[in-house]
């Protein structure tokens, strides 16, 4: 499988609500490696689609992310299941995903996106349960299937390709 290009990557931020938030194993840690990997997605041209479950009862994307568009609203967990969602995501483009629950809404979505014959990268780093088994099932049965399991720093090293990229330290500095 090739590297991931900013060229024909699209970000996917699946549920970064404030009362799934306020429940996830590590949540600070998981929107901090979100919000990296949002900025170098910005600094690299790479577009970036939020979701949003339920946001009367779970409330809009958290402060720290809060998208510069419109997130996609949903009541699926599948966010593949709900109607307009694959139009927004760019025929071809691979999808590096991150977001909550891994075991509920990550997993459904890339499961329905790798049976639809897309190339999906999940950011172990950037996704949380609120049970670590929860989490580490999902990765196993995600990865089983056929998605690329990464961290926020190969994603965005990958997109940089080589120190001399004109926008090198600007994105390195994201990881430090």
């Amino acid at each position: 499988m090739p590297t991931l290009s900013p060229e024909n990557s699209l970000l996917l931020a699946i549920d970064f609500q404030p009362r799934l938030m306020a429940v996830i194993e590590d949540a600070a840690a998981v929107v901090a490696h979100a919000k990296r990997l949002r900025a170098a997605a910005s600094l690299l041209g790479v577009p970036t689609l939020f979701t949003e479950q339920y946001a009367k009862g779970l409330g809009a994307t958290v402060e720290d992310l809060a998208p510069m568009e419109d997130a996609f609203q949903k009541m699926t967990f599948d966010a593949c299941g709900s109607t307009g969602f694959l139009d927004r995501l760019g025929a071809g483009k691979d999808l590096v995903v991150t977001g909550c629950e891994a075991h509920i809404c990550v997993l459904q979505t890339v499961l329905s996106l790798l049976e639809g014959g897309r190339r999906v990268f999940v950011v172990r780093d950037a996704i949380g349960s609120r049970r670590a088994e929860s989490k580490e099932t999902a990765i196993r049965r995600m990865e089983r299937h056929g998605a690329e399991i990464v961290t926020a720093e190969m994603v965005v090293f990958e997109w940089l390709r080589t120190a001399e990229h004109p926008r090198f330290r600007e994105a390195a500095a994201l990881i430090k």
